[in-house]
C-alpha cells in the first residue's frame, strides 16, 4: 500500500505515523489492495482556504477535501482486493482542533474522523441525500470506532 503523507500544517500535535496507520487500517477494512495509492496532505488554514475556493468555490478554510482519482469503490471480503489510485485527501488540523473542541473530543479524534470521512468520499460515498447521509455516516462511525479500539 502506498500511503504518502505531506505535512505542511505546522501543527506540532499531528502524529503522521498514526495518520498513516489509520489510513492503512481503513484501506484494509474497505478491502482495497495493499498496492492502492493514497496521498494525504495536511495544510494550514491559509492553504485550505485557497484550495476551498479553487475547488469548491466556497470561501474560508474547511476541514477536509477529497480528490478521487480512479473512481475506486470498496471491495468485497470474499473477492479480490481493489487496486488503483484512490486519490488525495487534504486535512486542516487547526480546523479539526476547533471542531473537536466544539464536539467535546480531542483534536486527534476529530482528525481521525475527518480522515475516515475523506476516504469514504474517495470511494464514492456522499451525504447530499438523506439515505446517502445515513449510509455514509453509519459506515464512518463503524470504521472510526474500530480504529479507536485497535489504536488505543
Amino acid at each position: 500500500m502506498a500511503i504518502d503523507i505531506d505535512d505542511s500544517s505546522g501543527v506540532a500535535w499531528v502524529d503522521n505515523s498514526r495518520i498513516e496507520a489509520q489510513a492503512a487500517y481503513l484501506l484494509d477494512r474497505l478491502h482495497l489492495s495493499p498496492d492502492a495509492d493514497l496521498s494525504i496532505l495536511l495544510v494550514d488554514e491559509e492553504e485550505m482556504a485557497r484550495l476551498h475556493v479553487e475547488w469548491m468555490d466556497e470561501a474560508g478554510p474547511t476541514d477536509v477535501l477529497s480528490f478521487p482519482m480512479d473512481d475506486l469503490r470498496a471491495g468485497d471480503p470474499a473477492g479480490p482486493r481493489v487496486e488503483g489510485i484512490l486519490g488525495d485527501i487534504v486535512l486542516c488540523p487547526t480546523v479539526a482542533a476547533r471542531q473537536g473542541e466544539a464536539a467535546g473530543h480531542a483534536a486527534d479524534v476529530e482528525l481521525a474522523l475527518l480522515l475516515t470521512h475523506g476516504v469514504l468520499h474517495l470511494l464514492g460515498h456522499d451525504h447530499a441525500e438523506p439515505e446517502e447521509h445515513e449510509r455514509m455516516f453509519a459506515l464512518q462511525a463503524e470504521l472510526l470506532q474500530g480504529w479507536l479500539e485497535v489504536s488505543g
